[in-house]
């Protein structure tokens, strides 16, 4: 099944206003020019932000070499199903689920790690796959009490959750899969990255202003977010976001480009929706009709009409409300 929305990004929370944080983060950066201060001061507010939507910051030892940081629900509440959200390239967890994180939270007790070299979660192992994300991640939430829960995945996120899915069907009851590449060929990715025009990974862990903006370029079709911030503020958000753990970051994103596309990708046996912005130019909407086929009955795709890459931004709250739909309906019921 297939479905094509025209975004309405006009809901209203009662509690907290994301975009009031937005605007107090876009007027706070605007006038400083020491990275301490910016950094501190911006993951100070998403932190608040993210306590008055009723999470909790937690780091759990995975084991005596691997540490992952966690914003889940202060208050796990039986009447509500769990769910786990898993960010993508883009920054942090609360940098990326900053618009969803309030809606969601009053249908959801969220769990909402950052990956490994994002944030505070870090690892002295050398493995770099997604699977090892994954398995990361589930040891995590077993030590934090939870045995089934459904998953949410933008991007590089979505890898790592169809891992989740694929490894641990006994645990992941549905899956979500937003803008990401899970199934495309080496022949196609080779093509998709050619339209970049340089090498990828300078774009997608950018180092510099110019490589930010073409990012954001990629990512987004509505808006240019940065096109009225100064070099400066770009180059003191990557410093803080980007520039931590950096050789790790690339060394993920060469694990993910570089492989062989897997002939035999694993069919998931969950329930899986599929959503794709109709503009992205990162992952291709043919990509998303080919993962659907290749799911067969068990996928359902949603596509957000006038949205890029990065619809957990740009078309906010269609995708909350196309997840809450999806997670909170009864298994194998019609829609």
């Amino acid at each position: 099944m297939v479905a094509s929305f025209r975004s309405q990004n006009t809901h209203k929370w009662s509690t907290p206003n994301f975009s009031a944080v937005f605007r107090f983060l876009q007027s706070g950066l605007t006038s400083l020019n020491r990275i301490p201060i910016i950094v501190y001061l911006s993951d100070a507010v998403l932190s608040l932000y993210f306590w008055l939507c009723g999470l909790s910051p937690c780091t759990v030892d995975i084991d005596d070499q691997t540490t992952l940081h966690f914003w889940m629900a202060k208050h796990r509440r039986f009447s509500k199903p769990d769910l786990v959200m898993v960010h993508g390239f883009g920054g942090t967890s609360q940098w990326q689920f900053c618009p969803q994180i309030a809606s969601l939270s009053q249908h959801f007790n969220l769990y909402v790690p950052d990956l490994l070299f994002f944030g505070k979660s870090h690892t002295t192992r050398s493995d770099r796959t997604d699977k090892f994300q994954a398995e990361c991640i589930i040891k995590g939430l077993k030590k934090l009490g939870l045995d089934r829960f459904a998953v949410y995945g933008i991007s590089y996120g979505g890898f790592v959750a169809y891992r989740m899915a694929e490894e641990y069907p006994e645990m992941v009851q549905k899956v979500v899969l937003v803008s990401t590449g899970v199934g495309c060929s080496d022949e196609q990715r080779t093509k998709e990255l050619s339209k970049f025009g340089r090498n990828v990974l300078d774009i997608l862990v950018p180092e510099n202003p110019e490589d930010m903006r073409l990012l954001v370029q990629f990512s987004t079709f509505k808006f240019d977010p940065l096109k009225w911030a100064p070099n400066f503020i770009i180059q003191r958000f990557i410093d803080g976001i980007y520039n931590k753990q950096r050789k790790e970051k690339l060394e993920l994103l060469e694990e993910l480009l570089l492989k062989k596309a897997d002939p035999k990708l694993p069919v998931l046996t969950q329930e899986t929706l599929l959503i794709w912005g109709d503009k992205d130019r990162v992952f291709p909407v043919y990509m998303a009709y080919q993962l659907q086929r290749y799911l067969g009955q068990k996928a359902r795709l949603e596509i957000i009409e006038d949205t890029g890459h990065a619809v957990n931004m740009e078309s906010s709250a269609t995708l909350n409300r196309l997840i809450k739909s999806f997670v909170l309906q009864p298994p194998n019921t019609k829609v």
